[in-house]
């Protein structure tokens, strides 16, 4: 038996095409090509540690999502973040995600950004997120993890 190895992986990873098996003994990897993606270069100045520990990165459980009224743009989440309380988070990503898609779904939020109101809704975090170009395409993907994750489990 193949012991199990939790990776991050794209919302669509568990839809692979029927001609390849997908089996519980193996793991069956999806062979991506590199080739053509172009990612943007590093920041060159640093940041000091201690700035960079005040920020507090998060588990959270995805509870609801729905479009906002109005917006081409935006998506708004209902999110468990441990703490008993829901949160909510406007992301712009509607041009890459269905909201029903990301329902259940474990992502990592940054939770400790003062509130910011987008269209009379105050987003109270912000979802990390992977973007790339891809033959002249920006390519978006959120930061998916392990649904074992519990909620409110701080990331280091």
């Amino acid at each position: 038996m193949v012991a199990f190895v939790p990776t991050m992986k794209s919302l669509d990873s568990d839809k692979k095409p029927s001609g390849i098996p997908k089996t519980k003994d193996a793991v069956v990897e999806e062979k991506i090509d590199f080739s053509k993606v172009k990612v943007e270069p590093l920041f060159e100045e640093y940041v000091d540690f201690e700035t960079f520990s005040k920020s507090d990165f998060r588990a959270v459980k995805v509870k609801e999502c729905v479009a906002v009224p109005k917006s081409k743009k935006l998506l708004q989440f209902t999110l468990d973040d441990g703490t008993g309380t829901d949160r909510t988070i406007l992301s712009g990503i509607h041009a890459y995600y269905e909201p029903e898609e990301l329902v259940g779904k474990t992502l990592i939020a940054i939770t400790n950004l003062p509130p910011r109101a987008m269209m009379g809704i105050d987003s109270c975090g912000m979802l990390l997120s992977a973007i790339h170009e891809e033959e002249g395409e920006e390519k978006l993907h959120l930061l998916m993890v392990d649904d074992h994750i519990p909620a409110g489990a701080k990331l280091y």
